[in-house]
């Protein structure tokens, strides 16, 4: 790990004027995350003068492979998107460097670093963040909106997924895991039953947007975090995600995060020019529950293959009858449920 961020510190050193105008001291190498795919890592570049310090962030891939997890867009995409983002009214930070072979880092980019919350159960719970909670889910939703109408010609390459290749995708991964889960088979069938036609005219979603991807100040929502899942598709499957019970960290009457309501949602989506259609939203989120119960049953697969050996990584899969749970409130009528 030292030796990781020394290395990394000497790369940045030689590039702190090109990050920063003046720039030319890089400070407080530290790792903030980072995974089998990519890393993040905090950094500061001081200029030259008033003492003045730049606070940076640099995601780069773990490795020089240039492997990437399934379903993700690679770093130099995110890049794109996250600029062409910005340039779209989103709140994101700035990107000020797309990583080059020179550079010695690898594949990755460097961003500036917005201070804020990004965990979910501070943000549901933290009373600093009173303020910001009543605002969140309108805020949430006008993103969404200028997501999905950014131009076509600004984007870079990415994949697309329609509603019933996703559904197929998913029922796929967990037949490979060779576990039994009859609500999960409940599921499939519901969904098949009633999976959308598909768009007339994908546009770009982000692919993750939910509370734990956001950094919130005071004041409300300051970015939008971890483009790495964005594809083409469904604008509705991003409404849908922000739904799912799990983003809620304990706060289960509000459906948007734990913060808000659909109702606030869907107002800021359509004062952005946003159409809603709740019942395309209702079969994302039922989906997007199955897909996040499924996600932790891989996990535990993993782990008891022997290909993951993190304990964490098996204890979130307990989690997986979370979404078992989750899902027959969804799928059971409500005066059954009651």
């Amino acid at each position: 790990m030292h030796d990781d961020a020394a290395l990394i510190a000497n790369a940045l050193q030689r590039l702190a004027g090109r990050l920063v105008p003046d720039g030319h001291a890089v400070q407080a190498v530290r790792r903030l995350s980072g995974g089998a795919s990519q890393q993040t890592w905090a950094f500061d570049v001081a200029t030259t003068g008033a003492g003045h310090a730049q606070p940076l962030v640099l995601r780069r891939a773990a490795d020089a492979s240039g492997a990437r997890a399934l379903g993700t867009a690679g770093l130099a995409a995110e890049a794109q998107l996250i600029e062409a983002a910005r340039a779209g009214g989103v709140p994101v930070p700035g990107v000020r460097h797309v990583l080059q072979p020179a550079d010695g880092l690898g594949e990755g980019f460097v961003m500036d670093r917005i201070e804020g919350e990004t965990l979910g159960r501070r943000i549901v719970r933290d009373e600093r963040l009173a303020g910001a909670r009543r605002v969140l889910a309108r805020q949430c939703g006008a993103a969404m909106a200028r997501i999905h109408r950014l131009p076509a010609h600004h984007l870079p390459p990415l994949r697309t997924a329609a509603a019933r290749a996703e559904l197929d995708f998913q029922i796929g991964l967990h037949r490979s895991h060779g576990t039994a889960r009859p609500v999960f088979e409940l599921a499939f069938r519901w969904l098949r039953a009633n999976a959308p036609a598909d768009v007339p005219a994908p546009v770009l979603v982000h692919g993750d947007f939910r509370n734990g991807n956001l950094m919130v100040g005071e004041e409300g929502l300051r970015a939008v975090l971890d483009w790495e899942l964005a594809h083409v598709g469904d604008p509705m499957e991003d409404l849908g995600w922000m739904c799912v019970r799990s983003w809620r960290f304990g706060h289960g009457a509000l459906p948007v995060g734990g913060f808000g309501t659909r109702e606030q949602l869907f107002e800021g989506y359509t004062a952005e020019g946003g159409q809603v259609d709740a019942e395309r939203v209702r079969w994302w989120e039922v989906l997007g529950t199955l897909k996040w119960g499924i996600v932790c049953e891989a996990m535990v697969h993993a782990w008891l293959s022997g290909r993951e050996r993190d304990v964490e990584k098996a204890a979130i899969g307990r989690r997986a009858s979370e979404a078992e749970s989750d899902l027959l409130a969804l799928l059971a009528p409500e005066e059954e449920a009651a």
